[in-house]
């Protein structure tokens, strides 16, 4: 049977890029790109048909900074598939950042300079807004959207005797440091985008304790340092063609350090890597990173996450306490419009 693949933020970057890879693997399978724009995203099913023009190939608008969009994207899943075999969690944002530049060129003579290029650390913080649904907007779109998500799509990844994946888009800037349990929607803090990665990292974890026996599997990876629009938002006021002027920096970089992987398709080496294995045999509290070493070579390689099965658990507690929450508003909401309107 073709297997059905999911993949939220597909129409660019990353996202795309694993898609021409799953094809390429796997000309058969339904692959369903969940994306914010609409008019992307056929682009993007274009580029890939042009590559692949006997693929199956559907469309599905979700933004996952919108609880309302989340709830019907999935019901639209469920109508069109009796079963999903992959759920790329892929789709996030990092808005309006912030540059330290004395801490840039601070860092460029210190012995952290590959960290900071890697992940920013130290040199980036982030303004966070707050959607129409009341929550900080890095959060919903990174985190609790695809959590809101898993959790309705539950009848089509848990199904006996065959196997799903549940895969999140983490990155190495996910520090336990920047998350607060008590603030997991990280309203009090400068640094949204390493909280909800880190979020991400505990939570799959809790969905391998409670849907491991179900038949669901969740695993994380990183992507390294690659080039995608993200990248070059972390700089608004840097022309874009400076980046490439700084290419052979990296690529120098690169020779002493294998998490430059620069390219969305090195980038999603780990994500493909994940597409062919076993999900049973997984590390649950790994990390899957891609990896390229100086010589252009791709591999995959797990590392221990910085999570441990508590924090996990209370964090899945508290999401599910928001879900419930959030649900209660979305029907009160609905009782107040008139039959008329609705």
């Amino acid at each position: 049977m073709n297997k059905v693949v999911l993949v939220t933020g597909a129409n660019s970057g990353i996202g795309l890029a694993l898609c021409e890879r799953l094809l390429t693997e796997d000309s058969g399978l339904q692959l369903c790109l969940a994306c914010r724009n609409l008019r992307r995203a056929q682009a993007a099913r274009s580029a890939l048909l042009t590559s692949h023009p006997t693929a199956q190939v559907a469309l599905l608008q979700l933004d996952t900074s919108s609880i309302t969009s989340v709830l019907t994207a999935a019901h639209e899943v469920k109508l069109r598939y009796n079963r999903l075999d992959y759920l790329y969690l892929n789709a996030g944002i990092m808005p309006n950042p912030q540059f330290d530049a004395k801490a840039f060129f601070k860092g460029l003579f210190s012995s952290k300079v590959v960290t900071m290029f890697a992940t920013g650390e130290g040199i980036l913080t982030q303004r966070d807004a707050v959607t129409a649904d009341g929550m900080q907007e890095v959060f919903a779109t990174n985190l609790f959207g695809h959590f809101l998500l898993v959790r309705e799509l539950e009848p089509v990844l848990c199904q006996a005797g065959r196997p799903s994946q549940v895969i999140w888009t983490s990155s190495s800037n996910a520090h336990r440091s920047a998350f607060n349990l008590e603030d997991m929607q990280h309203q009090k803090g400068t640094q949204p985008y390493s909280s909800s990665k880190y979020a991400s990292d505990l939570l799959s974890l809790a969905l391998n304790t409670y849907f491991n026996k179900q038949g669901l599997y969740s695993s994380v990876i990183c992507p390294g340092f690659v080039m995608t629009n993200l990248t070059y938002g972390i700089l608004p006021s840097f022309p874009a063609f400076l980046w490439t002027v700084l290419l052979p920096v990296f690529w120098l970089i690169r020779v002493f350090t294998n998490t430059f992987t620069l390219t969305p398709y090195n980038g999603a080496e780990a994500l493909f890597w994940l597409f062919k294995q076993k999900p049973e045999s997984l590390d649950p509290q790994a990390k899957y990173h891609s990896l390229t070493s100086g010589l252009g070579h791709n591999y995959t390689q797990s590392r221990k996450m910085d999570v441990d099965e508590d924090m996990s658990e209370a964090l899945y507690e508290k999401l599910l306490q928001l879900e419930d929450k959030v649900r209660k508003t979305l029907k009160e909401k609905q009782k107040s419009i008139p039959a008329s309107s609705q």
